[in-house]
């Protein structure tokens, strides 16, 4: 880990990875990796989940060490950094499960990095308070978070996905960063979210700082501009400035196949009502009236603010409204905790797949069979694991995982894989209804597409699907119908294969007493 004494002449080169070879046991993650990237430039890390994006920022960051090659860093060689060494050397990294410590307030996390450098990794028992303080306000107000100092000691479990999101993001942002790296930043932001974010970007390279983006999400990487750098299969495929590269070309590069980018749902709802809020009302939301028919995909959007994960959660009886009724098969139902929703056939795949839908440490077999263990278990509680695993194994297909081994631990699997284990285990229930809360968040292209081919499978043999979601392309390309929610209320209706993406942007940002339709 020592500096080759014959370092080379400081330029914009800021970091260079030469030939860097990465093997897990006897799996061969990356292959040759030659990467540069350069101060004030914004750089896209695509591909697909398993492609080797997350190991190589990884090794950026000091998480883990190659398993050969040279890492340049500002001018210096190294074999391998250590985390102190990365961050001390300017390099912020925002990984996709945010990494921030949730008995923590706001401010101790954003400004925790800075003080770690400072201490060189050796925290006192106090923080400098005034210090964190000053950091965390500078950072927060960069990426439109409060700054007064109730939200200052917030403890961070405490807060919603997005905003956790974004102050992982300011964290990023506090040191005087030469490298911000961003795994997957904008999983849960809205669009106004995100437009801010890009501003943050464009500020961070005019102080010629670069940027490295690992995104599934084209339209933004084209918004922000810079180089695309395009993985598959360990190997670096295309690197060259994104706006010479097509959707249609860098989807190919990723995938190693042609994925139509026109819309899923070539299917019809069926013409009987399956499903029925009536007056639904609850924290967050008020006087929701919608029906959903057999075979119906439905999608609901709105800013984050706007109560559609309210109404998510409510419809499956996480967070049950507090007066009006629900209607399922013609039949009024009483939904008020998550067993009662699954009692009647209703499924919900949560946004947060990693904290609140699966788990982590047990196999792809036992996440599978989750549900329905009582059933497959017999009178003394011992569980058929062979007809368990004959269940799972059938699922595994359906949903396309990229792997046979049943008893690998969900932890293991790339995002998009996991995604498609936990909408197979609601496929246990047979569920006559299937809640999906952002059913694609931080999941790669192909695996977009299985899961999307899956969803339309699914209505065409009967389920109705709701699809909650604030990526509009994801509810034009699949939906029949897309409900847009402003202040807690439904305030337009599309029908989604007339409908175009300013128009919902349009009605997310206007209340109803504004008349947008």
């Amino acid at each position: 880990m020592s500096a080759n004494p014959n370092s080379e002449p400081r330029s914009s080169r800021f970091l260079e990875l030469r030939n860097i070879q990465k093997w897990f046991g006897g799996v061969h993650a990356l292959r040759g990796i030659n990467l540069t990237l350069e101060l004030g430039q914004a750089y896209h890390l695509l591909g697909e989940n398993g492609c080797g994006k997350s190991t190589v920022i990884k090794i950026m960051s000091g998480a883990i060490e190659p398993s050969s090659g040279e890492i340049v860093l500002d001018g210096q060689t190294f074999s391998s950094l250590t985390p102190i060494q990365s961050l001390s050397a300017g390099i912020e990294t925002v990984y996709q499960d945010l990494s921030l410590l949730p008995n923590l307030t706001v401010a101790e996390n954003v400004a925790l990095n800075e003080q770690l450098v400072r201490a060189n990794g050796r925290l006192a028992r106090l923080f400098d308070r005034t210090r964190l303080r000053q950091t965390a306000e500078k950072a927060l107000a960069t990426v439109g978070l409060p700054t007064d100092r109730a939200f200052l000691n917030t403890i961070v479990s405490e807060l919603p996905l997005a905003a956790r999101q974004l102050v992982a993001i300011s964290r990023a942002i506090a040191t005087q960063a030469k490298l911000v790296i961003m795994d997957e930043p904008t999983t849960s932001l809205t669009r106004r979210e995100v437009d801010n974010l890009i501003r943050v970007v464009d500020r961070l390279r005019s102080e010629n700082v670069a940027v490295l983006f690992v995104t599934h999400k084209l339209d933004e990487c084209y918004r922000i501009g810079g180089h695309a750098v395009v993985f598959r299969d360990g190997q670096c495929v295309a690197q060259g400035p994104i706006e010479t590269y097509t959707k249609t070309q860098l989807s190919e590069l990723m995938t190693g196949r042609l994925i139509d980018a026109e819309r899923y749902r070539t299917g019809k709802p069926g013409a009987s009502e399956l499903f029925k809020a009536n007056a639904l009302r609850s924290t967050g939301f008020e006087d929701i009236d919608l029906t959903l028919r057999k075979g119906e995909i439905l999608g609901i959007t709105g800013l984050a603010d706007s109560g559609r994960n309210e109404l998510a959660l409510a419809i499956t009886g996480v967070a049950p409204a507090t007066s009006g009724s629900l209607t399922l098969d013609g039949e009024r139902v009483c939904i008020r905790r998550p067993s009662d929703a699954i009692a009647h056939g209703i499924g919900y795949v949560p946004e947060d797949r990693l904290a609140e839908g699966l788990f982590l440490d047990k196999s792809i077999f036992e996440n599978e069979i989750a549900l329905i263990v009582t059933k497959l278990s017999n009178g003394l509680g011992v569980v058929d694991k062979s007809e368990g695993r004959s269940i799972a194994a059938r699922l595994s297909e359906e949903m396309r995982l990229n792997t046979k081994d049943l008893d690998l631990p969900v932890g293991a699997l790339s995002g998009g894989n996991q995604q498609r284990v936990l909408i197979g285990r609601w496929l246990t229930i047979a569920p006559k209804l299937l809640v999906l809360h952002g059913p694609t968040v931080g999941v790669d292209v192909g695996s977009k597409d299985t899961i999307y081919r899956a969803i339309q499978s699914l209505a065409e043999a009967g389920m109705g699907l709701i699809i909650v979601s604030d990526d509009l392309p994801e509810l034009l390309q699949n939906c029949d119908r897309i409900l847009v929610m402003n202040s807690g209320r439904i305030v337009s209706e599309f029908g989604a294969e007339e409908a175009e993406e300013d128009q919902l942007y349009k009605a997310m940002l206007t209340s109803k007493t504004e008349n947008v339709q």
